[in-house]
């Protein structure tokens, strides 16, 4: 397995299982519900990913707080003091603080550990795509390649690594300043549904609207057949703030357009769906562009 470790963050919304066949660490980030902080585990933990998004849609509000770089001294001085050299790939930098937290605990821990390594690897990217991202980091470590290798391989493809999302409710991202209230109001009354995608930079960046969400579903599929490289050959993934059934048209559609033959489905997590809310759908896979 190489003596190297892979640390990465809850927003990668990676299921159990997937965590463990990878065999990679996850730090749980925090989100406030009810005036209540909640780690956000893998799976559930304190409160499950259904039991969030029931919240929500009967009009819970959800904010999401950042990990500070104390979090990650305490994760990352153990596993460097067992011998091992660290590998984090860390949550966009585009969208949360969390990857300038990690890079502070590094430069403290280089003065203490100086025979050590501690890479920290900026995704821009979120939820399943930065899931997918250390999925191929995860597969390629275990096919024996070394921390460089790993890294190098990180450098040259992040960009190829494309997210497109649309959501249901547009007041979920006017609350969190992605669409302006008229943008919002108007949308909610002609079923307009945006469509999304993270760019080089790591933002969540509007694209393109459509009327009626079975549309919106099939342009996420357009895009991926626009951009895919080798779809029948990689791992696609999708992910959903519980709406299973629509993550579920959404692969069908790539497996008989598009040969698609290894698909994860997972949640949203709290700390993404907080932001994108109930009914969001995401698709990631490797395309030539973001």
């Amino acid at each position: 397995m190489g003596t190297y470790r892979i640390v990465t963050d809850s927003t990668t919304d990676l299921t159990p299982e997937l965590i463990q066949e990878l065999d990679v660490q996850v730090i749980p980030l925090c989100y406030i519900m009810e005036g209540k902080t909640y780690h956000n585990i893998p799976g559930g933990g304190e409160m499950t990913d259904r039991e969030f998004y029931a919240k929500l849609r009967a009009g819970s509000m959800s904010t999401t707080t950042q990990v500070n770089s104390e979090e990650f001294l305490r994760v990352f001085t153990p596993l460097l003091e067992a011998g091992q050299d660290v590998l984090y790939i860390g949550f966009s930098s585009g969208l949360s603080g969390t990857y300038q937290s990690a890079a502070l605990a590094r430069e403290e821990l280089k003065q203490r550990f100086p025979g050590r390594r501690l890479e920290v690897f900026d995704s821009r990217c979120a939820s399943m795509g930065e899931g997918l991202l250390v999925y191929h980091a995860a597969k390629l470590q275990q096919a024996g390649k070394s921390l460089d290798e790993v890294l190098s391989w990180l450098k040259e493809n992040v960009l190829n690594l494309c997210h497109w999302f649309t959501v249901d409710d547009l007041n979920h991202l006017k609350r969190g300043g992605r669409v302006s209230t008229a943008t919002a109001l108007v949308g909610t009354m002609l079923g307009i549904k945006p469509v999304l995608h993270v760019d080089n930079e790591g933002h969540l960046i509007p694209v393109s609207k459509v009327r009626g969400r079975k549309q919106s579903l099939d342009a996420l599929v357009r895009r991926m057949e626009d951009t895919a490289l080798d779809p029948a050959g990689q791992m696609v993934f999708i992910s959903h703030g519980d709406c299973l059934e629509d993550a579920r048209y959404v692969e069908r559609q790539i497996r008989e357009k598009l040969g698609v033959r290894q698909v994860e489905l997972g949640f949203i997590g709290p700390v993404i769906g907080a932001h994108s809310g109930p009914g969001t759908v995401a698709l990631f896979f490797l395309g030539k562009e973001r």
